[in-house]
C-alpha cells in the first residue's frame, strides 16, 4: 500500500462518492476505479459496493478505511519527527481556527511569526468553536483557537476577553429590548447560551426577531442600516465606532465577558515548530480595544 492508496481510502470513506473524491484528489475517475481494483487484489477482498447514490463500503472496507486514518496520522507523525531532529524550526504548523478569531486575528499573527520563521508553513482550518475543539482533542490540529469557556484539561493560554453588547445605529433604552426587532444570526452554542441566559434573568418574554442572517458580520452591517438591534461580541464591532453600544452586565453589575483562548497539548511541544509558536503566542498582545 501506498501513501496515497490510504488518501484515497480515506477520502472515498468521507465523501461516499467518486466523482467527488476524484475531483478532490486531482485524479481521473478511471484513474480512482484501478487503484481501488488494485487495493482489493492486494488484500483479496471487496472493498466498496456501487450504488444509485453513491458507493457502499463493504464491513472489510470500513476496516480499511478506519485504518487508513491511523496510517496516515502515523506517517505525518513520522515526517515531522524527522524535520525536527535539527535545530531549525521548519515543517507544516497545523491550525484549527475559529470563524471570527481567523478573520480578525490570524492574519496578522501568522504575518509576524512568518517573518521570525521564514521556512514554517501553515495548514488552517476554521469552523465554529466547538468544531476546532474537537480538533484539538483528537490531535488532528497542533494548536486550537476558540472562543468560549471549554472544559479543556491540557494546556492552554488566555489570549484576550471581549465585551458582549446590545448594539443599535441610534440609542436605545435596554427596557425597551422586548419590544424593539432583533436581528439574529448563526453562532456557536456556548455565546448562544450566554446571550440566552442573560435575557431570561431580564425579561419575561422573549425577543421579537424581525430577521435572521448567518453571520455576525452580515448581522452588524444590517444594524448599522437601522434594522434592528443586535447582541454582538465587541472583536465583531472593531471598525464600527459609531454604532451605540451597551454592554451586557451579570446580576451584580460586572460586565460579561467572552474569553478566547489557545488549546493546545503537552506532548505537542516536542515538535520545534509548535514550541516556537506558543512561546510567540505568549509574547503578544492580542487585548480587543473597549
Amino acid at each position: 500500500m501506498e501513501y496515497r492508496d490510504w488518501h484515497i481510502l480515506q477520502t472515498l470513506f468521507q465523501e461516499q462518492n467518486i466523482t467527488r473524491t476524484a475531483e478532490l484528489l486531482y485524479i481521473s475517475q478511471p484513474a480512482l476505479t484501478k487503484r481501488l481494483r488494485q487495493i482489493e487484489k492486494e488484500f483479496g477482498v471487496q472493498i466498496v459496493q456501487r450504488g444509485s447514490r453513491g458507493v457502499h463500503f463493504t464491513p472489510q472496507g470500513e476496516y480499511l478505511a478506519k485504518c487508513a486514518d491511523d496510517m496516515l496520522m502515523r506517517l505525518r507523525n513520522i515526517k515531522e519527527n524527522v524535520l525536527n531532529m535539527g535545530d531549525e524550526v521548519n515543517g507544516t504548523l497545523r491550525l484549527g481556527v475559529s470563524n471570527y478569531f481567523a478573520r480578525y486575528k490570524l492574519p496578522m499573527i501568522l504575518k509576524s511569526f512568518k517573518e521570525q520563521y521564514p521556512n514554517v508553513e501553515f495548514k488552517v482550518v476554521t469552523g465554529w468553536s466547538k468544531d476546532v475543539y474537537k480538533s484539538v482533542y483528537n490531535q488532528d490540529v497542533h494548536v486550537g483557537f476558540v472562543r468560549g469557556d471549554y472544559n479543556w484539561t491540557d494546556q492552554k493560554l488566555l489570549l484576550f476577553e471581549e465585551s458582549v453588547c446590545v448594539v443599535s445605529r441610534d440609542p436605545i433604552s435596554l427596557e425597551d429590548l422586548p419590544s424593539l426587532p432583533r436581528v439574529d444570526y448563526e453562532t456557536d452554542p456556548l455565546l448562544r447560551a450566554l446571550v440566552d441566559s442573560w435575557w431570561t434573568k431580564h425579561y419575561s418574554q422573549p425577543p421579537l426577531i424581525g430577521m435572521e442572517v448567518d453571520k455576525a458580520d452580515t448581522c452588524s452591517e444590517m444594524v448599522a442600516s437601522g434594522l434592528g438591534y443586535a447582541i454582538l461580541p465587541r472583536v465583531v464591532l472593531i471598525g464600527k465606532e459609531d454604532l451605540h453600544m451597551i454592554e451586557l452586565t451579570s446580576e451584580t453589575g460586572k460586565p460579561l465577558k467572552r474569553k478566547t483562548w489557545m488549546f493546545y497539548h503537552a506532548d505537542s511541544l516536542e515538535l520545534q515548530m509548535v514550541k516556537a509558536f506558543v512561546h510567540f503566542m505568549e509574547q503578544i498582545d492580542l487585548q480587543v480595544p473597549e
